[in-house]
């Protein structure tokens, strides 16, 4: 992929002296530095050859700061995880079912971001396993993947989940039931509402009723609360397909950056209001900083879960029965990863011969690179 022409990077390393008063608590003051410092010489390095006898060229890469809120250090991660879920498919019916937050809840999530995203997963999946439960809609035990994402597309805090829910379940029995209704919805959105509502306001009395103002929680009904429920992937492929747009995403890419001056940052906006209709917005370097920061989750914070038969603790086991009878899984014709593929061939493996401190490469290993490779790249370390 075409490097972007400009990175959120360059916004944090011009405003370097103002981060600090334009963070919450230290832990996001910490990850902006790390996202300013990644693949540059502040992080140090380390010099690879390709195990190709036909190229052996030396290549000189800067480390990546592997914090899940880099735009640059997403991409091999994303395809390891994508990957991963592959193998896990069943041939069966999945759904997309998005949990929002009103935005009546913002400032708590700003106070105590831990409780509220936790309650929000807690409460999400305590939704599509009552209703799997009940006879009346499936009668069976269910999955869940579970994404969440706190940001909008101009960088607002917009706090909601992305669940993929395969259509149908494990019976008393033992044995795959399928969705009803003819793979048209997977339950009444209506009544996930009104469900999801109740569910989470009963939950945050229980976790922050001494932190809530008097009558907050009843104010909460006040207003329908957004459960939204797509009709069912064509597919598997496109389950990965937007697994690959959802998983590892972070709340704004440096692609969609268009322009960084002195007014501030340019960037692009889509108005899903208005089908998706593409805009530029401009902020302030401050105002774009801030938001930004919003969005650092707490540390060890875990934004992509698994849940039911698709859970960690049962997925070894029953996935690969399930694929025997539903008959998975499913070819994916993926090309293999080509992470740590030499450059310059296309063919051999770069392996590490030297590595170094932010002091940069040794006098040797510069005059060899100069004569290897006289250009530079920084992949991802």
């Amino acid at each position: 992929m075409e490097r972007a022409a400009y990175e959120v990077a360059q916004v944090l390393e011009r405003n370097r002296e103002q981060l600090a008063g334009l963070c919450a608590n230290s832990w996001q003051l910490r990850t902006l530095h790390a996202l300013r410092k990644c693949r540059t010489a502040a992080l140090g390095g380390h010099i690879d050859r390709c195990d190709n006898p036909g190229c052996h060229k030396l290549h000189l890469s800067y480390n990546s700061c592997r914090n899940r809120h880099c735009p640059k250090c997403q991409g091999h991660k994303r395809e390891q995880w994508i990957r991963a879920r592959e193998a896990e498919l069943l041939n069966v019916p999945y759904f997309h079912v998005v949990f929002t937050l009103p935005s009546e809840l913002n400032r708590i999530c700003l106070y105590d971001p831990k409780t509220i995203y936790n309650l929000l997963f807690a409460t999400a999946w305590q939704v599509i396993k009552g209703f799997s439960s009940n006879p009346n809609f499936l009668g069976a035990d269910p999955g869940m993947v579970a994404i969440l994402h706190t940001w909008g597309q101009n960088l607002s805090l917009h706090p909601h989940l992305h669940c993929i829910v395969p259509g149908g379940g494990i019976s008393r029995s033992g044995k795959w039931k399928p969705a009803r209704n003819k793979g048209k919805y997977l339950f009444p959105v209506k009544a996930m509402s009104n469900v999801f509502r109740a569910r989470f306001v009963a939950g945050l009395r229980k976790s922050l009723k001494k932190e809530l103002p008097c009558g907050f929680c009843e104010s909460l009904f006040r207003n329908e609360w957004v459960v939204y429920c797509k009709r069912p992937f064509l597919g598997p492929a496109q389950v990965v397909e937007y697994l690959g747009r959802y998983t590892h995403k972070i709340a704004i890419g440096n692609h969609r950056i268009k322009n960084l001056d002195g007014q501030g940052i340019t960037f692009s906006v889509k108005d899903y209001r208005h089908a998706g209709k593409k805009s530029l917005m401009l902020l302030s370097d401050k105002e774009f900083i801030r938001r930004f920061a919003m969005h650092i989750l707490p540390k060890g914070f875990v934004r992509i879960r698994h849940y039911g038969i698709l859970s960690s603790s049962r997925k070894k086991a029953l996935v690969p029965l399930l694929q025997q009878v539903l008959g998975g899984p499913v070819p994916n014709g993926r090309p293999p990863l080509k992470h740590r593929r030499c450059p310059y061939c296309q063919i051999g493996i770069m392996v590490t011969v030297a590595v170094f401190d932010s002091r940069g490469p040794p006098k040797a290993w510069s005059e060899r690179l100069k004569k290897s490779a006289p250009r530079t790249t920084l992949q991802e370390a």
